[in-house]
């Protein structure tokens, strides 16, 4: 087993040049798939599965980058191991050596690894032993370089290296593969990728190269056979109307090339080579539109990315902010499109820091918002990965992260307090207003020029009279020169001008969007098949279906919480009787679980996700028992409810049983375990109600302002 990276760093010794060093063009690079290895401890059993199972005498097409965790001064024994098991040519890295199909390179110890222009580049190590993290170093490097081509492979290991190699290579639109953490010996690493949400592929080492194999066939293989334009066209926007039929959301109007290849992906990972077939496949799948959706929203982001672009604002802007400023005044700061937040975050450092330093006491506002609910909901949770250390100085990690038990950092709550995260949809929904600053880096990129051309004068609106406006490094105010100046043409830093007058007015309504058309509806309805059907059945039909497949006793509600249906002998949990009735669950919640259950369906509205709350405290007739309480969508819906969802609420006798009371004369030791577990119990409770009334509050000042602004407008 390789050992861990913990004596002090040397500087890696660079190789002479050879024949193999010379560096190839950037377009020779993007030719074919390049797939990262990442792993620490227990990588060696896997990189032996993964290689016995590739096999000896296919032209893969593709090229493979071992990275592994190495003490500075161990010899790597992979170069042996994969000779054992393949005919490609396995090389230990040196300095500038490009890379080819059908090889396999081995990180060599004591270097960091980057992939520059098609070569293998070295480097010494930054950061102190101990904080080294090879994997996400060389996976973020090689999602910049290649792209969709960018294949990344979490692999056994201890911490949460990878993680963020994996959200920069889902960012460029590549895939992600991560080890089943029943196979490994150590599964941090994989249990921290696969909590993204964004692996693809979970698998042993030994299942993922046939995986790799067929995805890269059908991604990088022959060119499939294309429609004809009208009918592609016509499917491209079927695809839209069964994303906004699922969540609500319009992609008409977004970078279309961006979408087509986003859908791409999603066809390769499942190998469905026509669009024509993927339609079908989405309408039968809500899981699947889930996946499209959230993959359509991934973002490359980590804290101060474009470490220059914030130096800029925080010198140039936040200091003349916080310098005007009155003591006990409001910094009103808008993140539009704040993904995991990450950006918030750094922000709201920079406005600490100012603050701080001026000895300044000013009321924080950081409105952050996002389309998408899941993201939301890890920025408010505000858990990152261990690995952030890269993106952050030590001073700012010990300054404003709590280290916790599981190796993970959770931002401070001075800094958390700052932000008020909210779902929303920039296209639709109202803006802010009266803002020092807005915040919309990398979201522009991905929209068509009609909804640009819409939200540049939205954030003029928004911003007050001085107000700064800070895009990302590739986006500009584009022919609305006339509302903004250019303070930083570089780092994309604009001022709002306060001299234009019958500057136009941002639209507040829903755009037109093309994905009505008649042609696309019914593109969508042929493909929804059985589905439609479902989603006409009534109260007890759509309920008795949801219930076999989860349990015999439960419930069907809507978004309120008001019962609709109720099946099976649910007195133990609620008290009403079976049947149509009009009351609400979380009124007729038994003694501990009215708390449990409405944090469960907050939850559940807000990710639109089957939410699990595990032994749940529940009492009964004067004793306690412990249940299992699900909350999960329901995919039909009924025509007398509109678009409103529909929630399955379902019970089962939790599979630990209750503590039996401690009898008299019992030992102090069962007192002490049975008042231990009440604690954790009751700890679980109270952050449960914690994170549930943050929630409510940020959704409901979001609200209002939403509300204020349309109001002025």
């Amino acid at each position: 087993m390789a050992k861990e990276d913990n004596t002090e760093a040397s500087e890696p010794e660079l190789a002479p040049d050879s024949k193999r060093l010379a560096p190839q063009s950037e377009n020779a690079a993007l030719r074919f798939p390049i797939v990262g290895l990442g792993a620490s401890a227990g990588g060696l059993a896997a990189f032996d599965a993964f290689f016995s199972a590739l096999p000896r005498d296919v032209d893969t097409g593709m090229a493979f980058v071992l990275v592994q965790h190495l003490a500075p001064d161990h010899k790597s024994l992979l170069a042996e191991l994969v000779r054992r098991y393949t005919r490609m040519e396995v090389f230990d890295v040196e300095d500038g050596m490009r890379v080819e199909p059908n090889r396999a390179y081995i990180i060599p110890p004591n270097c960091d690894m980057g992939f520059e222009g098609g070569a293998l580049r070295l480097h010494a190590p930054v950061a102190p032993r101990g904080r080294r993290l090879p994997i996400d170093f060389f996976f973020r490097s090689l999602a910049e370089a290649q792209r969709e081509r960018a294949i990344g492979v979490v692999f056994s290991g201890t911490g949460s290296d990878g993680t963020l190699g994996v959200r920069a290579i889902k960012g460029e639109g590549g895939m992600a593969m991560a080890q089943n953490p029943e196979s490994t010996e150590f599964d941090g690493m994989p249990r921290s990728a696969i909590a993204t949400g964004l692996v693809d592929y979970v698998l042993p080492p030994a299942e993922m190269p046939a995986r790799l194999m067929a995805y890269a066939a059908s991604s990088f293989g022959k060119r499939r056979a294309s429609a004809h334009p009208a009918k592609a066209e016509d499917q491209i926007q079927a695809v839209f109307e069964l994303l906004r039929t699922h969540t609500g959301h319009d992609f008409s109007q977004y970078k279309q090339n961006t979408i087509r290849r986003r859908v791409e992906r999603r066809m390769a990972v499942h190998q469905i080579a026509q669009l024509s077939d993927y339609v079908p496949y989405l309408a039968e799948a809500p899981s699947e539109v889930d996946a499209l959706f959230h993959d359509l929203l991934i973002g490359v982001t980590n804290f101060f990315r474009d470490p220059e672009a914030f130096e800029a604002l925080d010198q140039q802007v936040l200091a003349h902010i916080v310098a005007d400023k009155p003591n006990d005044s409001a910094i009103r700061v808008w993140v539009a499109g704040c993904s995991t937040g990450e950006e918030a975050y750094s922000v709201a450092m920079l406005l600490r820091e100012r603050l701080d330093a001026a000895r300044k006491r000013c009321r924080v506002q950081i409105f952050a918002t996002d389309i998408d609910s899941r993201a939301i909901e890890a920025a408010r949770a505000g858990i990152y990965p261990a690995s952030i250390a890269a993106d952050l100085t030590p001073e700012r990690l010990a300054a404003h992260f709590l280290l916790q038990e599981d190796g993970n950092c959770r931002v401070s709550k001075l800094i958390r307090d700052l932000l008020i995260f909210s779902e929303q949809d920039l296209t639709r929904d109202p803006p802010f207003s009266r803002l020092d600053l807005i915040c919309c880096r990398n979201l522009l990129i991905y929209l068509g020029p009609e909804l640009q051309k819409r939200l540049i004068p939205l954030f003029h609106y928004a911003l007050s009279p001085a107000g700064t406006l800070f895009l990302g490094t590739s986006e500009t105010v584009g022919e609305f020169s006339s509302l903004f100046s250019a303070t930083n043409r570089k780092e994309k830093i604009y001022q709002r001008r306060q001299d234009v007058h019958g500057a136009a007015r941002p639209l507040l309504g829903k755009m037109h969007s093309p994905a009505e058309s008649g042609e696309a509806r019914a593109v969508a309805r042929k493909a929804l098949g059985r589905e439609q059907t479902f989603r006409e059945l009534p109260f007890r039909e759509l309920a008795e279906r949801a219930l076999l497949e989860e349990s015999p006793v439960g419930a069907v509600i809507d978004e309120r919480g008001e019962l609709l249906y109720l099946h099976g002998h649910t007195g133990q949990y609620l008290q009403p009787a079976p049947g149509e009735v009009g009351v609400n669950i979380l009124k007729m919640a038994r003694e501990g679980l009215r708390l449990e259950l409405t944090s469960a369906l907050h939850h559940a509205i807000s990710t639109k996700e089957r939410v699990l709350r595990p032994a749940v405290r529940i009492k009964t007739n004067g004793d306690f028992s412990l249940v299992d309480v699900t909350v999960r969508p329901v995919s039909g819906r009924l025509p007398a409810l509109g678009d409103q969802q529909l929630f399955l609420v379902t019970f089962k006798p939790a599979s630990v049983p209750a503590p039996a009371s401690a009898p008299l004369g019992s030992a102090a030791s069962e007192g002490e375990r049975v008042a231990d577990a009440r604690i954790v119990e009751l700890t679980r409770e109270l952050r449960s109600r914690d994170d549930y009334l943050q929630a409510t509050q940020e959704e409901m000042q979001t609200s209002n302002e939403e509300l204020k602004s349309s109001n002025e407008e």
